[in-house]
């Protein structure tokens, strides 16, 4: 008797793993599952992502912290912001067959207030975004001349790079200059909007 019930709990066990394993890897009848994102669909949810980090700290920052700077050897807010939005364009003016922008940054003194920067920020963004959408797999995959290769004068005008690699580099840089930003709230006294209890 007692062999019979150790016989029933053991295949009653392997049983339910077998099933547990079956749902986890299978989905439910019906339901078809959802394709990967192709590699601009992938690059498209990332850049907008970064993005969407950066607009959110645009739009939060107090304006009256807006010059704020955490160390008098950096930069403030605003500029770093305006950083990252004219670094864009080294790959949305590429993408659209147009040179690199001639100055890196914009001037601060360019934007009247909080919300030029804001609409700034925004509006590489969303440009960058079209260029995405606009060059689809096949673009991204094309050579391009390589904008940063001007910082080694041995290498300007020959260095080719893809143009899904620049996009994707330009969005590592919004996510540094993101951290960044991040500490530029801390020493401020703030809570970055990402760091706070979802509602």
């Amino acid at each position: 008797m007692m062999k019979t019930r150790l016989f029933a709990v053991v295949i009653f066990a392997a049983s339910a793993s077998v099933t547990l394993a079956h749902t986890q890897e299978t989905p439910k009848r019906g339901v078809a599952l959802k394709p990967a994102p192709s590699a601009s669909e992938g690059l498209l949810a990332n850049w907008n992502e970064i993005g969407r980090k950066l607009i959110a700290m645009a739009e939060d920052f107090p304006d009256d912290k807006y010059d704020f700077k955490p160390a008098p050897t950096v930069g403030t807010f605003s500029k770093k912001l305006i950083h990252a939005a004219a670094a864009n364009y080294f790959f949305t003016n590429v993408a659209l067959g147009q040179k690199p922008p001639a100055e890196e940054d914009p001037k601060r003194d360019e934007f009247k207030n909080k919300a030029g920067v804001v609409a700034y920020v925004k509006k590489s963004f969303a440009d960058g975004a079209a260029a995405i959408k606009a060059k689809g797999d096949k673009g991204l995959s094309a050579s391009v001349l390589d904008p940063f290769a001007q910082d080694n004068p041995s290498q300007a005008g020959k260095s080719q790079i893809r143009l899904g690699d620049l996009a994707t580099g330009l969005v590592e840089h919004s996510g540094e200059v993101y951290g960044q930003l991040t500490v530029y709230y801390r020493a401020a006294g703030l809570v970055p909007p990402e760091s706070r209890p979802k509602k």
